[in-house]
């Protein structure tokens, strides 16, 4: 298996646990504030982090690039904030199909922070992806919750291209736990601001989310590890065909033919990834 191929499955892996998050954070039901559901998350990933990350040897424990990994714990925050608005108040599949626009966002990225230069294949195959997001939005139905929605696209951008930056030799635990600890102060302070009562649910639906997108990091730095973000970032839009089946299942969104054909749309870049077989030679 490539490099590439290996990058695809792994972000595969980590959209379908990230899909499963928002899930959870949606049946929160918008009764947590975001900055206390960012906190009470944050610090639940530092406790399951811990033990790996104490089980290294202290050279692999030590932090690296930490001006980097300071920049990726605080894009956490932001991100996450958005996504909490963006899914309490759009379906699944809506608010993730503008998440997905990331991809797209990481193509201009990685050209202007790692100095990579994308196939124009790639560069099509994405715009025909966003143009299959603008779809499932539908511009003419706007709402305020997109631009949410927009912002959690940019920062989860940001932080998967700025990954890239990081020693190759520093761990898939060593990365998570530094910048999962960056977040922990601004987070904390933001939510004693916005304090409330929170039940034992809910709190289990944040621990919960904790895990799985704490797994969705883990197979997305290893993934942006093994490749070129320009390579494999389209991969991140079958989390899109994920939302969908759990939304309709589970919250009856039903997505509408215009929806499904900008999901069809989206994902259909997956599909130059695919690569042929090779001829028997005579």
């Amino acid at each position: 298996m490539t490099n590439i191929s290996a990058g695809i499955l792994l972000l595969i892996a980590g959209n379908f646990f990230a899909s499963l998050s928002d899930v959870a954070v949606k049946l929160l039901g918008g009764d947590v504030p975001p900055f206390q559901y960012i906190f009470f998350r944050q610090l639940i990933s530092l406790l399951i982090i811990m033990p790996i990350w104490l089980s290294q040897r202290g050279e692999q424990r030590a932090l690296k690039q930490v001006g980097i990994t300071f920049a990726r714990g605080h894009l956490i925050l932001i991100g996450s904030g958005c996504m909490v608005v963006a899914i309490t108040h759009l379906p699944l599949a809506t608010a993730n199909a503008v998440f997905y626009v990331a991809p797209l966002l990481m193509l201009p990225l990685s050209i202007l922070l790692l100095k990579e230069i994308p196939t124009l294949g790639k560069v099509i195959a994405t715009t025909i992806g966003f143009i299959g997001a603008l779809i499932v939005l539908r511009p003419s139905q706007f709402h305020w919750a997109a631009l949410f929605a927009l912002g959690t696209a940019l920062t989860l951008a940001l932080f998967n291209v700025l990954v890239r930056k990081l020693p190759s030799e520093q761990s898939v635990a060593t990365t998570l736990w530094w910048t999962t600890l960056f977040s922990l102060p601004v987070s904390f302070l933001l939510c004693i601001l916005y304090w409330q009562p929170v039940t034992a649910e809910q709190l289990g639906y944040i621990s919960l989310s904790a895990l799985l997108i704490l797994s969705y990091n883990g197979f997305a730095v290893a993934a942006y590890r093994k490749a070129h973000s320009s390579q494999i970032a389209l991969a991140e839009y079958s989390g899109l065909v994920f939302v969908a089946i759990i939304g309709a299942i589970w919250f009856e969104e039903i997505p509408d033919t215009l929806t499904f054909i900008g999901i069809l749309l989206i994902i259909l870049p997956l599909a130059p990834f695919k690569r042929p077989k090779k001829r028997a030679k005579n």
